[in-house]
């Protein structure tokens, strides 16, 4: 399990939430899951992303919860859920089911909002009888379906089979992320960060993705490079 590492201060800092609740996903694997903002507010279901945690949404979740019922939760071996049996896209979609499951009402629909893997979690649960019951409209953020190595611009070469190769090397990396330095986090502001990102930003960011366990990213990486949701869009549409 991840250590629950983030800012403790300002508008990066997670907010305390109103309600926690555990969901149980088809292989045993527990989630943690937090609710903000008024019980019978529109909910809102955020997905983080990969080596994040609920933390990530810590803004978002404070504007929202101001006349929203926000659900948030951590995705497998990030932050409060332990790893569970295993990593695949169906995981990622149990994993969602169980939320939406233990979070809603029977019938009660949601925005769901998916950031990075939490978009690839989207995708992967689309077409399930959960998604079709609760998902009044997704939100898909900076995130991919497919040829995610192929297409990603991380490694600033021509797109290529030498790009596709290092990207893949440096996505799998086993080699842990070690203390937050300035040198570490200007690398991770230019991997995943745009130029204006503010400093406090960075810090909160830095901070959560470097408490995510090495062998929990290592284990993610390798199911983000063979991700292929691509055939399941057609059903957030449906």
């Amino acid at each position: 399990m991840s250590r629950l590492t983030h800012v403790t201060g300002g508008r990066y800092t997670p907010p305390a939430a109103r309600r926690e609740l555990t969901a149980v996903s088809a292989d045993g694997a527990r989630l943690h899951v937090e609710e903000h903002g008024e019980p019978d507010a529109p909910p809102v279901v955020l997905a983080h992303g990969w080596t994040c945690s609920t933390a990530f949404w810590a803004a978002q979740i404070r504007d929202l919860a101001a006349d929203h019922r926000v659900i948030a939760y951590d995705q497998r071996g990030h932050g409060r859920s332990p790893a569970g049996s295993g990593y695949s896209t169906t995981a990622l979609a149990d994993d969602l089911a169980a939320v939406l499951r233990t979070a809603l009402a029977p019938g009660e629909r949601a925005v769901l909002a998916g950031h990075s893997m939490g978009g690839m979690t989207i995708m992967a649960a689309a077409g399930r009888p959960e998604v079709a019951e609760h998902a009044a409209a997704v939100l898909l953020c900076s995130t991919g379906s497919s040829r995610l190595a192929a297409e990603a611009l991380v490694v600033p070469l021509r797109p290529g089979p030498l790009r596709t190769r290092l990207t893949r090397a440096l996505l799998g990396s086993r080699v842990p992320l070690g203390p937050v330095t300035p040198p570490a986090k200007r690398v991770l502001k230019y991997a995943t960060m745009g130029p204006g990102s503010a400093p406090d930003r960075v810090e909160a960011c830095a901070r959560i993705v470097h408490a995510c366990p090495t062998p929990v990213r290592y284990a993610w990486s390798q199911v983000l490079a063979e991700l292929d949701v691509h055939a399941n869009l057609p059903a957030l549409t449906a």
